[in-house]
């Protein structure tokens, strides 16, 4: 029996595909705590591999109902170093620029993933992809088989992302 107030403990493996890139995506995650195990998946029409990566992350963290002690397993170097290293809460803090003239990518998903870890304590470990980790392949089994359904909802941000920065073009 736990004791009383002791952290859930709870450990979140994620990956993110796309088929091309941009193109169709997909994410997939597993939640671990103790014996409770959860998988989830889903995907966009037009997407990047990135946008995936991260919105297995917000997704995970969505599910928690309770503050937790939360280790994240990815093998993306961006999603990690990004958080790891305090560059997103940077950026946040920065207005979403990376510098004084780029904007940092994802902004949405990293303000929604950077107000979804501020209830937990969370962690990040790289992992490396396609190497055999079990719950890794099987987050890229999730991911690549959400990525080749029919029918996606759109990733609505990047595609008005995306159809702004070629309002020029017209």
């Amino acid at each position: 029996m736990p004791e009383p107030n002791a952290p859930i403990i709870v450990d979140i493996y994620t990956d993110g595909a796309c088929k091309g890139n941009p193109g169709p995506g997909g994410y997939g995650a597993i939640l671990s705590c103790g014996e409770h195990r959860k998988e989830l998946q889903g995907g966009r029409r037009k997407t990047t591999n990135n946008r995936m990566e991260l919105l297995a992350c917000v997704e995970a963290l969505r599910t928690l109902n309770t503050a937790c002690s939360v280790t994240i397993y990815s093998d993306s170097k961006y999603i990690v170093n990004a958080f790891s290293k305090g560059w997103a809460q940077r950026w946040r803090r920065n207005g979403w620029k990376r510098n004084k003239h780029d904007k940092a990518e994802n902004a949405d998903l990293w303000d929604e993933f950077l107000a979804l870890s501020d209830q937990h304590h969370v962690t990040f470990e790289w992992v490396r992809g396609h190497s055999g980790h079990p719950e890794n392949e099987r987050c890229d089994e999730l991911a690549t088989g959400a990525a080749a359904r029919s029918h996606l909802p759109p990733d609505t941000a990047y595609e008005a992302q995306v159809e702004r920065s070629t309002d020029w073009f017209d």
